[in-house]
C-alpha cells in the first residue's frame, strides 16, 4: 500500500499548501482552474467511457446504482455526515462537505486509482500510484484554494477505496479479468462526466447516488461469465 500511503500524503501536503495560498489566491485564477479542469474532466471521462464493450450492463449498471443510492440517499447522508464532521471538528467552511466529495471523485474515480491499486495487490509496482500521486498532489492544492479543508480530508476515503482495492485483490483475488477492469472504467468514465457537469456549474447532478453502480458492472460481469 505504499503508493496509496504516498497519494493520500501528496493530497494533504498539496491541500496544505492551497490553503496557505488562500487568501492571496486571485479569484479569476480559481475560476479559470476549473474550467480548464472541468473541461479536461469530461475529456477523460468520455475516454474511459469509450472503453465499455458492454452497453447494456453499463446502462443497467447506472440505472440499478443510481436506484439504489437515492433508496438510501447517499447524497443526503454523505452531506450529513460531512456537516457533522464540520461541526465536532469546529470547522468554519460552507464548502466542506462539497470540497471532500468533489476531491473524493476527482481523485478516485480514474483506471489510473483502479489499476494502480490492482497492480500493487498483485505485489508488481507501486509506479502508477506514485505517478498518480504527483498529479493529485497539485490538483488537491487548487482544489483546497477553492474549496478549504474538505479536500484534504478526501485523503481518508481515498486510503479506504484504494488502500481496499489493494487487499482484496492480495487476499483474495488470483487474478482480474480485464474486461472486469475496463467495464469498472467505463462506467466510472460516466460518473466523471456527471461531476464536470457539476464543476461546471451546469447542472447538479446527485453522483454520490450513482456510486453504487461501480457494484453493479462488477455483478453483471460475474452474472455474465456464466452464460458465456
Amino acid at each position: 500500500m505504499i503508493g496509496t500511503l504516498v497519494n493520500a500524503s501528496a493530497i494533504i501536503v498539496g491541500g496544505s499548501i492551497g490553503l496557505l495560498l488562500k487568501k492571496n489566491f486571485p479569484e479569476k485564477y480559481i475560476s479559470i482552474y476549473f474550467q480548464a479542469v472541468g473541461l479536461f474532466t469530461i475529456l477523460l471521462g468520455v475516454k474511459m467511457a469509450l472503453a465499455v464493450s458492454f452497453p447494456i450492463l453499463m446502462v443497467f449498471s447506472l440505472i440499478c446504482g443510481g436506484l439504489v443510492g437515492e433508496f438510501f440517499d447517499l447524497e443526503g447522508k454523505t452531506e450529513k455526515f460531512g456537516n457533522w464532521l464540520k461541526r465536532k471538528l469546529h470547522l468554519n467552511n460552507e464548502h466542506f462537505t462539497e470540497g471532500l466529495v468533489t476531491a473524493f471523485l476527482l481523485f478516485c474515480m480514474g483506471s489510473m486509482s483502479v489499476i494502480g491499486a490492482i497492480e500493487e495487490g498483485f505485489g508488481k509496482t507501486s509506479d502508477l500510484l506514485l505517478t498518480k500521486s504527483l498529479m493529485d498532489g497539485f490538483s488537491a492544492l487548487m482544489l483546497a484554494s477553492a474549496f478549504g479543508i474538505g479536500v484534504l480530508f478526501s485523503s481518508i476515503p481515498l486510503l479506504l477505496f484504494q488502500g481496499g482495492i489493494t487487499i482484496f485483490v492480495w487476499v483474495f483475488a488470483k487474478d482480474i479479468p480485464i474486461e472486469y477492469i475496463n467495464e469498472l472504467t467505463a462506467v466510472g468514465g460516466v460518473l466523471l462526466i456527471g461531476l464536470s457537469i457539476n464543476i461546471l456549474e451546469i447542472k447538479k447532478l446527485r453522483i454520490i447516488n450513482l456510486l453504487p453502480s461501480l457494484l453493479f458492472v462488477c455483478l453483471f460481469m460475474y452474472i455474465r461469465s456464466f452464460f458465456s
